[in-house]
Order: C-alpha cells, then sequence, then structure tokens
C-alpha cells in the first residue's frame, strides 16, 4: 500500500505488479489482494499478473481459465502485461523456461481476457537462442490474435540481459539488432496501434532513437524496477528527461493512461508577442 501510495502522490494512475509462480497461493488470495488496493486507490488502474501467471493460477486453484479471468476482474484487476512471452516458440520456450507456459496457452490467457472486454498489451524478448524465423513466427502469432480480438493495446520488444543469469554466456545483442528488430516489428504488426521504446534495458539515447525506428510511446515513469534489474541491466529516467527525449525529435510528449487515452492536459501554443516601434 505504501508503494501505490507513492504512485499516486507522484500523478501516477496506475501500477505494474507481477511476480513468479507461487506454488500455494490460491486465486483468493490474489482477489484480496486486488480488492484492498481497490478499496483505498480505487482511481488506480491494476496492470497485473502476466500469462505465465494467470495460466498458473488455473493450476493451483484447480479452476478453468475463463472463471479465472472473471474473478480477478471482478476483484479489480484492470489489465493484463504482456510479460513472459519471451518468444511465442514452444521450441525455445522449454529450452528457456522451466514449468512456464507455453504459447497457445499464453495466447489463450489473453484470448479470453479480451472476450471479457479486457485489454493487454504484448512482448518480445530476444537475443538469445532463437533463430530469426522464430522471431517472425512470434510476430505472425500475436498478429494473427490481435486480428481476431484486437485486444491488444501495445507492443514492447527488447533484448535479452544475459548478466547473472543461467544464460550468461549467451552473447549480448546490442542497439542496432534492437532497433532493426523494433523496426520490422512495427512493418509487421500493422493491426497494433502501438509501439513502445524499451529505454528501460536501452537506455536513454537508444531509447530515444527508437521513435525513429517505429515507436510512439515512451512508457511509463518508474519508481521501482525488480525484473531485468536482477539481470544488472536497468536504466531510470525522470519524467523530465523522458519529455526532453520525445521534445528533442520535434514531437509532443503527452500523458496517457494504460488504455491509450490522453489524462493531460493539452500543450497551449506560445502566445504572439506584439513589439510596437
Amino acid at each position: 500500500m505504501q508503494k501505490v501510495r507513492e504512485a499516486v502522490e507522484l500523478g501516477g494512475d496506475q501500477i505494474l505488479m507481477q511476480g513468479g509462480l507461487h506454488p500455494d497461493y490460491q486465486i483468493e488470495w490474489y482477489e484480496e489482494l486486488l480488492a484492498d488496493i481497490k478499496s483505498h486507490f480505487p482511481q488506480v488502474n491494476i496492470h497485473g499478473f502476466s500469462p505465465p501467471e494467470i495460466f498458473h493460477f488455473t493450476k493451483v486453484s484447480k479452476l478453468p481459465l475463463r472463471t479465472i479471468l472473471e474473478r480477478l476482474k471482478a476483484a479489480g484487476l484492470g489489465s493484463l502485461p504482456g510479460g513472459g512471452g519471451e518468444i511465442l516458440v514452444d521450441r525455445v520456450r522449454n529450452e528457456i523456461t522451466r514449468g512456464k507456459v507455453l504459447t497457445d496457452d499464453w495466447l489463450d490467457v489473453n484470448r479470453v481476457w479480451h472476450e471479457l472486454g479486457g485489454r493487454s498489451t504484448a512482448t518480445m524478448m530476444f537475443g538469445h537462442i532463437e533463430t530469426l524465423a522464430e522471431r517472425i513466427e512470434h510476430l505472425d502469432r500475436l498478429r494473427q490474435l490481435q486480428d481476431e480480438t484486437g485486444g491488444f493495446t501495445a507492443y514492447i520488444c527488447w533484448t535479452f540481459q544475459p548478466e547473472n543469469t543461467d544464460m550468461a554466456h549467451v552473447p549480448k545483442v546490442g542497439a542496432f539488432e534492437y532497433l532493426k528488430t523494433q523496426a520490422v516489428s512495427r512493418l509487421y504488426l500493422d493491426n497494433f496501434p502501438n509501439i513502445q521504446s524499451s529505454w528501460v534495458t536501452q537506455g536513454l539515447k537508444v531509447g530515444q532513437l527508437a521513435f525513429l525506428y517505429g515507436a510512439n510511446d515512451m512508457g511509463s515513469l518508474m519508481i521501482e524496477e525488480n525484473v531485468v534489474a536482477q539481470a544488472g541491466t536497468v536504466h531510470y529516467l525522470t519524467v523530465d528527461q523522458i519529455r526532453a527525449a520525445i521534445t528533442e525529435l520535434g514531437y509532443v510528449p503527452r500523458q496517457r493512461n494504460v488504455f491509450y487515452e490522453l489524462i493531460d492536459e493539452p500543450p497551449q501554443p506560445a502566445k504572439a508577442q506584439l513589439t510596437v516601434l
């Protein structure tokens, strides 16, 4: 509650909440968590529980996927993050994950959520053991589901951060590969309305360059990050840095919510000054 309050006091309207696959917690534990947050902060959208977590809830609680999602939505879940997508090809998932949801079920979590009127984001984490063909297969599966449901609001890709992982021997791909892959993603996912820059993994300058390679969104201001930071790579930007990066390229920075509705006041044009001689 203290973390949520900190976000609200900074002007935030959303929290991102995801974690591991707890072996014991039943669906009631998560319902209580959501209800507690919404009772204290009804104005905050909870962008929570990645598809691997949702699928895990079905196994622990022994309930159908639709029932799990209906109950979480009723308890206050507002939208789903696209975490745990990695590469949506089972060959890759079987090699780099352990006990995590496979491709069809990852997609089905989003499908059912969209059928319930929910919205979610999609991701791709690349630059490890996948082939270029498998990156395209990943994009194709996302594009097909978006054609079916229209429920994805945005797509975010980022490079694998090998440090401090069991795959530390994998050579780290750089900014060129990131920008090239994002540009291809923008072309392929022509039914996705928004593409986020991954400045969290790439840093300010490459995150800014991403706007010239298909991105139209800088994501969110982060107070705290606990995922890629565990691998040793994380960048933090202030609101002023984000606004300056957008403005420097000639674009107008605006604040939006998770549904891509603008929630700030549009900038006022500079008043012309009249000089009388």
